[in-house]
């Protein structure tokens, strides 16, 4: 047993040691540099009461009403199609502690006062009443390098999630309309990691185009069926992405949950990242915030993955030829450089929980709170659902014998139809951000090759046999990450206290000193 726990300690002590050297090979940029935790004045009249004008963006003194431009994070590459290496803001590197709490020393009358950061960065002193807040980087994910402040106003967000229930009221559950009321909306900054990536993207294989479509057989028997003229296509090209933004939670990562309609908040992306400014604390004040538990280690493959797709999509703005699909047998997307900062992002939201015997599902209404985008679900009414959808099928299956219809089968499929469609317009369990679509990209230096092989000809599909040109695998990579932050956070407890496992992390951290 003991022999397992040391190997277990090893093995975790290598992977510290990689992760480590990652970060220390990177370029790390102090995005809060010269920041201090404690009371942040108004330069005007010296008060600490300081909160965001929702009207404006902008901080306000809530005393002597000045307000502050926002201040904009510098030392990053701007022109992404330069960027080289990989460049690590403050707020994102490596999580090494879980402790939340933070005493903070009063500037003003000496008392100390603690702060829970897995809840706020802010408090007030219980003595002379100022705000204290943290701005200093800690290493437990919970101060960002950047945010983007709330702009849609909470009287709009309750109008935007009443009108979208609203819509769905009819088989939304009795107890459920009984008990909506948007007076509850909070709204909430959600961690997320914005990627910019410079790459070199290269796609070979083939695609085919439609030159005819035409039918065989007669009555009972016949058949449609395509020609095609069939090439070999190529597609080189440097793509600049910039602003992909990832979940920084692992809770919010996991889209598949069965407790929670995470991909609710995923759907209402993208935000407008460009417009971020540097961290303060009084951004996040009147609200409620979330602070990552995922560092870059546990986030690469899906960015890198989605980078892929990004590139894929970015393609097939060059492939409008090929109208039966492109299958492509060689991909590859070399990165060249990539730059990660810690984002906090604004969402109103609205939650309700259903609980049905023994399983419980908690059902969220989202509103981005910078472009009004809303995407929600509603728990149904599963009775009253099926008993319609069953009425729906009987007219189907009276339509199949009194209608002329070469296809009537066809009728018997509209109860079912109707289920679906209805479930998924009010559960929605399919939505998800675009990201291969809607994150802003550039490409360069485009290389096309294509050329003819040869006309095939009695084709029974509308679409290529194996094509793989709209084919998205970043949805698939938050289930393998889910799991491996979860085996992450199990070797840690194991290797707590391990003689082994701390000895090989006191040489690193000696190393790192030298």
């Amino acid at each position: 047993m003991n022999d397992n726990k040391n190997n277990n300690g090893v093995e975790e002590s290598k992977e510290v040691e990689k992760n480590q050297s990652v970060e220390a090979a990177a370029t790390i940029i102090n995005t809060l540099a010269g920041e201090e935790n404690g009371q942040e004045k108004c330069p005007k009249c010296g008060s600490t009461d300081i909160s965001m004008n929702r009207n404006t963006g902008k901080l306000r003194c809530n005393f002597c009403r000045h307000e502050f431009e926002p201040e904009k994070v510098s030392g990053f590459e701007t022109d992404i199609s330069k960027l080289e290496g990989q460049v690590i803001a403050s707020g994102a590197t490596r999580i090494t502690s879980d402790d939340n709490v933070v005493t903070l020393k009063c500037s003003s009358c000496g008392a100390e006062v603690v702060i829970d950061t897995s809840s706020s960065t802010q408090a007030r002193c219980h003595w002379c009443r100022n705000t204290l807040s943290i701005n200093e980087q800690i290493p437990n994910g919970a101060v960002p390098d950047v945010v983007l402040p709330f702009s849609v106003k909470r009287e709009d967000a309750r109008a935007s999630i009443e009108k979208f229930v609203g819509k769905r009221k009819f088989f939304a559950h009795p107890k459920f309309r009984r008990e909506f009321t948007t007076e509850n909306i909070m709204g909430v900054y959600f961690p997320y990691m914005l990627v910019d990536i410079n790459a070199h993207a290269s796609f070979s294989g083939e695609g085919e185009h439609e030159t005819r479509s035409y039918y065989v057989g007669s009555d009972e028997h016949r058949e449609k069926r395509y020609d095609a003229d069939l090439y070999h296509v190529e597609r080189e090209f440097d793509i600049a992405i910039q602003g992909l933004s990832v979940e920084s939670s692992s809770d919010r990562l996991n889209n598949a949950s069965k407790e929670k309609t995470n991909n609710i908040i995923n759907a209402i992306m993208p935000f407008d990242v460009e417009n971020v400014v540097k961290y303060n604390a009084n951004y996040l004040r009147g609200f409620t915030s979330e602070k990552r538990d995922t560092s870059i280690d546990d986030l690469k493959e899906l960015v890198d993955t989605q980078g892929k797709d990004i590139a894929r999509f970015a393609a097939n703005d060059t492939l409008k030829k090929y109208d039966r699909g492109v299958k492509w047998n060689s991909e590859e997307l070399k990165i060249k450089g990539q730059q990660w900062k810690a984002a906090y992002l604004p969402v109103w939201l609205y939650s309700y929980q259903e609980v049905t015997g023994s399983k419980k599902l908690l059902h969220y209404v989202a509103v981005n709170a910078r472009t009004n985008e809303t995407m929600g679900s509603v728990p149904i009414h599963m009775p009253k659902l099926i008993v319609v959808s069953a009425f729906i099928e009987l007219l189907g299956f009276l339509a199949m014998l009194f209608v002329d219809f070469d296809y009537k089968w066809a009728f018997l499929l509209a109860g079912v139809i109707y289920f679906f469609i209805m479930y998924f317009r009010y559960r929605n369990s399919n939505a998800r951000h675009t990201y291969e679509k809607e994150t802003k990209r550039e490409v360069s230096n485009l290389r096309n090759v294509d050329a003819f092989i040869r006309s095939r000809h009695g084709l029974r599909s509308a679409w290529m046999d194996g094509a793989n040109n709209r084919r998205v695998e970043g949805t698939k990579v938050n289930s393998n990450i889910i799991k491996q932050i979860a085996s992450n956070k199990t070797i840690d407890n194991l290797t707590s206290g391990n003689v082994v496992a701390d000895m090989i992390k006191d040489k690193i951290k000696k190393k790192d000193g030298e």
